[in-house]
């Protein structure tokens, strides 16, 4: 039994559901990739998949195997790539977690760029406000924003965020027009951006030369994702203190208005996270370098662009 050969197989069943989508993607006979499997479970003494006339499902000790086997697949990729010429090019499939505001407005938006560049990447997008465990994941790489705290993570700065507080017409209407951020504590509602897995919700924080504040109002609700954050303020639940790009096409379209303007806020630096075992891939690498020059020539990234400045 070919070993590598039916693990590649056993991984490629799991992630198709069946044998002959399997078979298709392996450009391998459906009998030949059956085989595969029967050795080895055989080998393992494990049943690995549960067969039925409709659909394969995975049991678990398949489950415990796939994970293992697709990091062992992954780990001979790598030490393959590794190998290559320095000129060859990229290629595999590359695993990111990043979330879903700052994917679908920037990311998503500028990967056929990438893809023309790297064609032979195959890039798994996973989108999500949750931080995720890279290692148990089996992540090659994630997007993140803030400080980094996990020590053991290798981290490249690749940009900054910068913040705009705003609040929809109706809101405005009903509330006022906050003057001070220390308004914001007083007759204001914000709405909460909670921290997911905690109950903590994310402080406004403002300066203007002279002095600073970080503000925590009172709120009606709160929520641990971007975009139900965005869509509080605009159903006028209160007010937010959001990234300039997922705000930008609200106030364009005059669902929000920008509040505070002559207060800054302090902008989040953007990292790119990876663990060590991945700092050498090919494909990682070349995926780092790639959004570091997006989020360099993005308006919405780096500045304010078209809305109001700090004074």
């Amino acid at each position: 039994m070919d070993q590598l050969s039916a693990m590649r197989a056993f991984v490629r069943v799991v992630e198709a559901g069946t044998f002959t989508r399997a078979a298709d993607l392996l450009d391998m006979p459906k009998p030949t990739v059956t085989k595969q499997i029967q050795q080895l479970e055989s080998h393992l003494h494990a049943k690995l998949l549960n067969r039925t006339t409709r659909r394969v499902t995975v049991t678990m000790d398949g489950a415990a195997y796939y994970e293992r086997a697709l990091r062992v697949l992954n780990e001979i990729d790598e030490l393959d790539g590794s190998m290559a010429s320095s000129q060859a090019r990229p290629s595999g499939r590359l695993r990111v977690d990043v979330s879903a505001p700052l994917a679908m407005r920037v990311i998503i938006p500028n990967l056929p760029e990438f893809h023309a560049r790297y064609p032979d990447i195959q890039l798994d997008l996973g989108l999500s406000d949750r931080p995720a465990d890279l290692l148990a994941e089996n992540l090659d790489c994630a997007v993140r924003a803030g400080e980094i705290s996990d020590q053991s993570l290798i981290a490249r700065r690749i940009g900054e965020m910068y913040l705009v507080t705003c609040a929809s017409p109706s809101y405005v209407q009903r509330h006022g027009e906050p003057q001070h951020p220390t308004d914001l504590e007083g007759d204001h509602f914000i709405v909460g951006y909670r921290y997911a897995g905690t109950s903590r919700t994310a402080p406004f924080t403002y300066a203007d030369g002279k002095e600073s504040h970080e503000i925590r109002g009172r709120f009606v609700v709160s929520l641990n994702e971007g975009a139900g954050y965005v869509a509080a303020a605009v159903a006028g639940l209160g007010v937010v203190q959001a990234p300039t790009f997922m705000v930008q096409e609200d106030i364009a379209a005059g669902r929000l208005v920008p509040l505070l303007t002559n207060w800054c806020s302090t902008p989040k630096p953007l990292h790119i996270v990876y663990p060590p075992n991945r700092h050498l891939s090919n494909k990682v690498r070349v995926f780092v370098d790639w959004l570091a020059e997006l989020f360099a020539k993005d308006d919405l990234i780096q500045r304010r662009s078209s809305l109001p400045h700090c004074a």
